[in-house]
Parts: C-alpha cells; structure tokens; sequence
C-alpha cells in the first residue's frame, strides 16, 4: 500500500506513534531553494542547454531543524537521509554508516555523488548510476528507458530500490517525509512495501502522484496503490 499526502511532514509526524514506521527514507531540502530567476544554479548548463526553472511553494524549501530530526528519529526504527552531510551537527552520526551516491558525472557542473546518513552500523557502501542530463543508468544505455525529471531535486528509481534491497526486509512499513518526484514511491510500489509518504508542495505532489497513477496503470505485478487527496483527512 502507497499512501501520499500532500501536507506538512512535521504536523503528520506529531500524531504518529513511536516507532511506528521501520525504516524513513528521507530526502529534506538542504538549500534554500530557486534563485530569483527561478533556477537551481545557472540558467544554462556547462554545455549551454537551457535548464528548466522550478516555481516552488517557498515552504517546501524550510531546511529542516533540529526538531525535524527529533521527531523523525522518534516515528522510525531506522532512517536514511540524503544530504545529511550539510546538517550533520543536527543529528549524533557517530558509530553510523554512510551511503554514497556516485552519479559519474564526469564534467558537469553538478555534483559527483550525494551522500546519506544510515542509522545502520555497517560499512560505507557506495551506488553507482549516472544520473547526467540524457544520460542515465550507463552511457550508451537505451534512452527511450530513461525517466522523466519532474522535480529539480529528484533522484532515480533505481537508487531507492537499491536502498530497499540493501536496508529493508519484508513487511517493512516506510516513512519518506518529502515526497519530491515521487521515485521511492514508485519503488516501494514495485517492489511491494507499505509507504506514507508527505510533500507540501502541491505541484509536487500532483506530479508525483500522476506518476506512480501512470506507472500503476502499465499493469505491474503489485497492486492496492491507495491515493489520497489534499483535503483528505490523515489517517496512518
């Protein structure tokens, strides 16, 4: 069962129960946002390809408190969050693994991996997918296969089905406290795991939730994706 809400994480996560969800994959803003321009860096690539503006709700970019953390560490057994790097001193990630994201990049003006904090006591582990304008998965790969960037931050299906394979065990219920795109709920669908998930970012929301309704409807082999609305009381 997929469960998306469009509404503030932090009011979900003060009616929730103590470990309530086994494991949160979270991925919380660590920047502001969009420049007055509307972009994420650059109006151009290094290759001057024009990049796409992002018009969020400035809400959707509060950098995330110590209180966040508080709560979140309290709903979930486990968590894993990306970009934890830039808030580090919020959190004790002392004795805790990391996980790295290599995107082989090569020479783009992005960065060449992302980072994400586990709560897991194992070693460092690294997953490597690029993940660079039409390039995706492996250079020379089928682009027809390639996803479709709905969100300024998204991150591929493949990463979070890596996560779940690595970090999750069956029956697992998941916690994603910032939907974004909508990636770990499509894999979470794929891959038959119970997932609540909150974006309050409207637009965000409804692009993610076309997708994972579009992917629902090519026929997959789980089933029971329950969609909520915007109005729709919460009900975990």
């Amino acid at each position: 069962m997929v469960d998306l809400y469009n509404m503030d994480c932090m009011e979900a996560m003060k009616e929730m129960e103590d470990n309530q969800f086994d494991l949160a994959i979270v991925d919380p803003p660590y920047f502001a946002g969009p420049n007055k321009s509307g972009y994420y860096g650059k109006g151009y690539s290094n290759l001057g390809i024009k990049r796409s503006k992002h018009y969020n709700d400035i809400k959707s970019w509060q950098l995330p408190n110590e209180k966040y953390f508080k709560l979140l560490k309290r709903v979930s057994k486990n968590q894993i969050i990306w970009g934890a790097n830039h808030f580090a001193d919020k959190f004790n990630s002392s004795g805790s693994c990391w996980l790295v994201w290599d995107k082989e990049n090569g020479s783009s003006s992005f960065a060449d991996c992302e980072l994400a904090y586990t709560s897991f006591s194992t070693a460092v582990r690294v997953f490597r997918y690029v993940w660079n304008g039409m390039h995706q998965g492996s250079y020379g790969g089928d682009m027809r296969k390639n996803e479709t960037r709905i969100h300024p931050t998204q991150k591929p299906t493949s990463l979070y089905k890596w996560i779940l394979q690595n970090y999750a065990s069956t029956g697992d219920k998941i916690l994603d406290t910032h939907l974004g795109s909508g990636s770990n709920a499509i894999a979470c669908y794929d891959m038959g795991f119970d997932l609540t998930a909150f974006e309050i970012d409207e637009s965000s929301f409804l692009a993610a939730r076309n997708w994972l309704q579009n992917h629902q409807g090519q026929g997959d082999l789980f089933t029971g994706v329950n969609l909520t609305e915007k109005q729709q009381e919460l009900k975990i």
